[in-house]
C-alpha cells in the first residue's frame, strides 16, 4: 500500500465526476493511549474512539452531535411506554465473516452490565434495561418506568461477536489479553485490528465486507502514540505523521501562519473538573495546614466545597494555561446542549468570600490538600492542576499536586467502580456526554453511587444528594422534551448550584491539525477517528 506521503498531496487533491478518490494510507500522531481493546474495560474518551472503528454501536453520532444515525440498527422506535423495538440491519458482518444478529446484541449489553476488573464501568447505560430476543433481527430493551432516552444510550455500548474466539464460547475464559492482541477484537466495524505495539502504534486496516454508513476513506490507519506536545507537533511538522490531535494551545497561533499546515477546531462537550471526597469522616489526603493527618474531612461540608470552587480563577486559567482556548464553566455541558440550566454561570473568582464561606463552616483558619490529576489525558492537565495548587495555596489551603500517566492515574482514582474505595481525595478528571444531555454526567458523576442500579459509576466523590437522585429519576422517565430538559437542569442546579457536589472548571476547545490537502470534521464528543479525515482540493 502507498501512504500519504508516498502518493504526494496533488495525486490526493484530485476529484472527478466518475468516482470517490482512491484511498490510501493515513499516519495519525495522538496524544493518549487507549488502555484496552476490550469494548468494556474503560468508558473512556480514548477508549471509545478507538474501538469506535472496530466495533459498531446501535446507534451514534454525527461528529456535531446534532444528528443521531443506525450503525447496527436500521430503525427504532417506542411500541409502549416501556419497550423499545431495535431492527438491526441484515448482512451485517464481523470480520471474522460471521452475521451480526440479535445474539450478539444481548451478549454484548449482558457482558457490559456485568463487567468487572474495569477501570469505569457502562452499566450507567445498562442497568434497568431488560433485552428480549424476538426474532434474529428484532430487539425489545424494556425499563420498568418509561425511558425516552433509550436512543441516546444505545450510542455508547459497543457490539462484540458472541463467538468470537478467546471468549470460550459464550464468554467464558475470556481476558484483556485476548483482546489486546486482537484474538477476541471481532467487531463488525470499518476497520479491522491489525495489531497494537503498546507505546508506540495502533495498526487498522479496512475491512472491505464493511456495509455501513460510517465512511472507509483509508486502506489503512495507523495511530501513532505521541505523549510529548512538541514532539507531537514536530512530527507533524517532518512529515513524520499526516495529522494530529491535541494540538498544544501554546503552538496554536504559530501553526496557523503556518500554510503548509490546516486546523481544524470545535468545543466540545467536555467539562474539565474537580471531585471532593464527601463520604469519608477522614480522608487520606486531606491534612492540617502542616501536613499532619486529622481526623476530620472538611470536603464533607458543602460550604468548604463553595469556598474551594471560588479561591480558583477560572479567567486566569483560561487566559494564561489554556491559551485563551477553553470556555469557564458553570454546569456539565456548553451552551448549545439540551437541559443545561440557564441560572448558572461560571464561579466568580471570590477569594474575600471564599473565607468567610470557611469561617463559617468552622475552618477559617485553613487545611492541607493533595490534588492529584493525569498528566496525559486533559489539554494542560498537569497545568491545570499546578495551577489550582497555587491559588489555593495562597488562600491558605496549602495544596501539594501530584499527577501521573493517565493508565496509573485512573486505576487508582477509580478503585471504587468495583466496590472499594477511591483512593484519592481531590481529583482533576473530565467528563464528556455520550448521549448529548446532562443525564449522563449527572448518573455517572453526581447520582449517589449504586451499583445494582449503575448510578454513580465514576462518583469519585461520592456525592449524594436524595434530592438529585429523585428529580434525575423523574427527568429519566419523563417523556416531553421540554419538562425533562427543566428536569434535568434542576438537578444540576442543586447538584453543582446549591451542593457543589464537583467544582466545575471550563469547557475543552479542541484543535486538531493536518498536513494541507486533508481536513477533519472536529467531534464535540473529542474523539480522534481515521474514518473523519478526508482529502480535499
Amino acid at each position: 500500500m502507498r501512504t500519504w506521503r508516498q502518493i504526494g498531496l496533488a495525486a490526493l487533491a484530485v476529484t472527478t465526476l466518475s468516482g470517490p478518490l482512491q484511498a490510501a494510507d493515513i499516519v495519525i500522531g495522538i496524544r493518549s493511549e487507549p488502555s484496552s481493546i476490550d469494548p468494556y474495560f474503560h468508558n473512556l474518551g480514548p477508549n471509545n474512539a478507538m474501538l469506535g472503528h472496530i466495533f459498531d454501536r446501535l446507534n451514534d453520532w454525527t461528529p456535531k452531535m446534532d444528528k443521531m444515525f443506525g450503525r447496527a440498527a436500521s430503525s427504532w422506535k417506542a411500541i409502549n411506554d416501556t419497550t423499545w423495538e431495535f431492527k438491526l440491519k441484515k448482512g451485517i458482518k464481523f470480520h471474522d465473516g460471521s452475521d451480526l444478529t440479535a445474539d450478539d446484541v444481548l451478549f454484548s449489553y449482558d457482558r457490559a452490565a456485568n463487567y468487572t476488573g474495569g477501570n469505569s464501568s457502562f452499566r450507567t447505560y445498562t442497568k434497568g434495561k431488560t433485552l428480549k430476543k424476538i426474532d434474529d433481527y428484532t430487539i425489545h430493551i424494556m425499563t420498568e418506568k418509561p425511558y425516552p432516552l433509550m436512543p441516546n444510550d444505545t450510542t455508547t455500548v459497543m457490539i462484540m461477536s458472541s463467538e468470537a474466539k478467546g471468549t470460550g464460547g459464550k464468554n467464558k475464559g475470556i481476558s484483556a489479553k485476548d483482546f489486546n492482541n486482537g484474538t477476541a477484537a471481532i467487531g463488525s466495524g470499518p476497520y479491522k485490528f491489525v495489531e497494537w505495539k503498546k507505546g508506540d502504534r495502533i495498526v487498522l486496516e479496512k475491512f472491505d465486507g464493511y456495509k455501513g454508513p460510517v465512511a472507509q476513506p483509508w486502506d489503512k490507519i495507523t495511530f501513532k502514540f505521541i505523549k510529548s506536545e512538541p514532539a507531537r507537533v514536530a512530527a507533524l511538522m517532518a512529515g513524520d505523521v499526516d495529522a494530529i490531535d491535541n494540538v498544544p494551545t501554546s503552538d496554536v497561533e504559530r501553526l496557523k501562519k503556518n500554510p503548509k499546515i490546516s486546523l481544524s477546531s470545535g468545543v466540545s462537550n467536555r467539562v474539565i473538573y474537580l471531585h471532593m471526597d464527601q463520604f469519608r469522616d477522614s480522608s487520606p489526603f486531606v491534612t492540617t495546614k502542616d501536613g499532619k493527618p486529622m481526623n476530620k474531612n472538611p470536603l464533607k461540608n458543602p460550604k468548604v466545597r463553595k469556598a474551594l470552587s471560588m479561591m480558583i480563577n477560572r479567567k486566569a486559567i483560561v487566559e494564561r494555561v489554556m491559551e485563551g482556548i477553553a470556555i469557564p464553566a458553570g454546569q456539565l455541558l456548553p451552551e448549545g446542549f439540551f437541559g443545561r440550566s440557564g441560572k448558572m454561570q461560571a464561579e466568580k473568582f471570590d477569594p474575600k468570600g471564599a473565607k468567610k464561606l470557611l469561617k463559617e463552616a468552622g475552618w477559617g483558619d485553613g487545611f492541607g490538600l493533595t490534588i492529584h490529576g493525569p498528566n496525559d489525558r486533559y489539554i494542560n492537565d498537569a497545568k491545570i492542576c499546578e495551577a489550582i495548587g497555587q491559588m489555593l495555596s495562597a488562600q491558605g489551603i496549602p495544596t501539594k499536586v501530584v499527577t501521573m500517566p493517565k493508565n496509573v492515574f485512573f486505576k487508582r482514582a477509580s478503585k471504587g467502580a468495583e466496590g472499594g474505595l477511591p483512593e484519592f481525595s481531590f481529583v482533576l478528571v473530565g467528563w464528556g456526554s455520550g448521549t448529548g444531555e446532562p443525564s449522563s454526567p449527572l448518573k455517572s458523576l453526581l447520582a449517589t453511587h449504586d451499583k445494582s442500579k449503575g448510578m454513580g459509576a465514576s462518583n469519585r466523590g461520592r456525592h449524594s444528594d436524595p434530592r438529585v437522585n429523585k428529580v434525575l429519576n423523574e427527568a429519566l422517565a419523563t417523556v416531553d422534551d421540554s419538562k425533562r430538559g427543566a428536569l434535568l437542569a434542576k438537578a444540576t442546579e442543586i447538584a453543582i448550584g446549591e451542593n457543589t457536589g464537583i467544582i466545575p472548571l471550563h469547557y475543552q476547545v479542541n484543535t486538531w491539525a493536518t498536513r494541507k490537502g486533508l481536513k477533519f470534521d472536529p467531534r464535540a464528543d473529542e474523539r480522534t477517528t481515521g474514518y473523519d479525515y478526508t482529502p480535499v482540493k
